[in-house]
């Protein structure tokens, strides 16, 4: 994506959350949505004033920079997505017999659906991959 597209998404996402939250103050939304509002925000300030640092200041440009195409980074990027798809499974499969020996069914049952959606995603994945590479 375009540097100016950047800028126009974080400034859309500033007026999105700051709508939502004048929303949640004349009770039109709920705190959840002024929350979520709140937190648009937030990230739409943020991503703006790396993108202002980025533009003006040559040092922290080549910094980022370098972190995004490093390959030592993007191979840690990729564990770290590996091992917590593989924690997630693992929490979601104990916690799967955890809440049904515990008597709450549907809690029991969103796990098993969690694993089962990841596995399937996983599997798919891999398909894909192998015939791609």
């Amino acid at each position: 994506m375009k540097p100016e597209k950047k800028i126009y998404l974080n400034i859309f996402w500033i007026i999105a959350g700051l709508a939502l939250i004048i929303c949640g103050i004349f009770e039109i939304v709920d705190s959840f949505w002024s929350g979520m509002g709140g937190a648009l925000a937030g990230v739409g300030i943020i991503r703006t004033v790396q993108f202002v640092k980025y533009r003006k200041n040559p040092e922290y440009r080549e910094k980022v920079e370098i972190e995004a195409n490093d390959e030592r980074n993007r191979f840690i990027g990729g564990r770290a997505w590996a091992w917590a798809g593989y924690i997630f499974v693992l929490i979601n499969a104990v916690g799967t017999i955890v809440f049904r020996v515990a008597g709450n069914n549907l809690l029991s049952q969103y796990c098993a659906f969690s694993v089962c959606g990841i596995l399937l995603l996983y599997w798919l994945s891999f398909l894909f991959l192998r015939k791609k590479y």
